[in-house]
């Protein structure tokens, strides 16, 4: 059974700094896809950015420059690195790998 946790998640103040982690579990194979979506309070799950286990970047436009995907195929880990935090980044983060498997969230909440 595939398990995707999330950890990282919290309160900063705008322009501060959060790292999210994803460790993916209970599968014999690495996944070529994985990604992280956010959904506001009030508004639907969007896609922030995915990655594919060769290094392909994909990035919603409104984090394109603060936000970096990245992962470690070796620990089936992905990380999302976010910068220059602006309060309408505030929503839950979930990880998601090959479209099909979720995580259940991280809060991340800015402050003005």
């Amino acid at each position: 059974q595939v398990q995707l946790v999330e950890s990282g998640g919290g309160a900063v103040q705008a322009g501060g700094s959060l790292r999210l982690s994803c460790a993916a579990s209970g599968s014999t194979f690495s996944f070529d896809n994985m990604g992280w979506f956010r959904q506001a309070p009030g508004k639907a799950r969007e896609l922030a950015a995915t990655i594919t286990s060769g290094g392909t970047t994909n990035y919603a436009d409104s984090v394109k420059g603060r936000f970096t995907i990245s992962r470690d195929n070796g620990k089936n880990t992905v990380y999302l690195q976010m910068n220059s935090l602006k309060p309408e980044d505030t929503a839950v983060y979930y990880c998601n790998a090959q479209w099909l498997y979720w995580g259940k969230g991280t809060l991340v909440t800015v402050s003005s």
